[in-house]
């Protein structure tokens, strides 16, 4: 589900109504608070954030990270910057798959903690960087990686456009920049059951497993508050992404969502 970026900006956001205030799940908020509640709901979660993936996809985030993987095509010449990259998995597998160096960003020190924590536990002391930092301010230098994700932390950012020129500031020409993300454009005869899973299943095995129900209530209504993909390629390409291309996975559960920076 991924870990939070954020931005805080008198810029307009096209997220929300008005310079103010953001979506919070199905509250709105200022902008100012925005920061502060994403990251209570994964300070909250980190420790338990690997288990609950499996849980609450029912394992199914592997698969839709293996596809991920197959369209990035790791080299060895390949660097990934995996941005809200949280414990790592991404970046992990795309080194396992022959990339030749990752970075993990996210604003989260809990979520990086937890991932270098697990990496170490592991004996994995080759592995990715980490760094913690803004989506919508990279610590990176423009043109630095050849690929860019952001797997399942897109609809957490406090505002998306900022967050999607700086991906594609920091992409050298010809990189490639993948999102998955979940999404609100299910099919139509998946939407009874997903809606009862989403808001009665999930927060209850946040409560039994993460001892949080509130948090996973939380990343459920975000789902919901997240845009089509149609809206979502046309801010792709204001931000620059050229050949945007989106892939529905399991029923529209999940997108893929595709650009390179040309």
């Amino acid at each position: 589900m991924g870990s939070p970026t954020n931005q805080q900006s008198d810029a307009p956001d096209k997220n929300a109504e008005d310079n103010s205030e953001t979506d919070f799940g199905f509250r709105r908020v200022d902008l100012a608070d925005h920061t502060g509640l994403v990251r209570g709901v994964f300070d909250s979660v980190a420790r338990q954030y690997d288990l609950m993936n499996d849980l609450m996809s029912g394992g199914l985030h592997r698969v839709w990270k293996a596809a991920l993987q197959n369209r990035l095509n790791p080299r060895p010449d390949m660097t990934l910057l995996d941005v809200a990259g949280g414990t790592g998995d991404i970046a992990e597998g795309f080194l396992k798959r022959g990339g030749g160096g990752a970075i993990i960003c996210d604003i989260n020190r809990e979520m990086l903690t937890a991932g270098m924590d697990r990496a170490l536990d592991r004996g994995n002391t080759a592995g990715p960087s980490w760094v913690c930092g803004d989506a919508a301010a990279l610590p990176l230098a423009r043109a630095s990686a050849d690929a860019c994700t952001i797997a399942f932390g897109l609809r957490n950012v406090t505002c998306r456009t900022h967050a999607l020129a700086e991906m594609h500031r920091v992409l050298k020409t010809g990189g490639h920049f993948i999102c998955l993300e979940f999404s609100p454009a299910v099919l139509p005869q998946l939407q009874a059951l997903y809606d009862t899973y989403s808001f009665k299943v999930i927060p209850w095995l946040g409560q039994h497993v993460a001892g949080d129900a509130d948090a996973y209530a939380y990343l459920a209504e975000s789902i919901r508050k997240f845009p089509p993909p149609e809206q979502l390629a046309a801010e792709m390409q204001d931000a620059g992404f050229g050949n945007v291309t989106q892939t529905p996975m399991s029923g529209g559960v999940v997108w893929m969502h595709s650009g390179w920076r040309i």
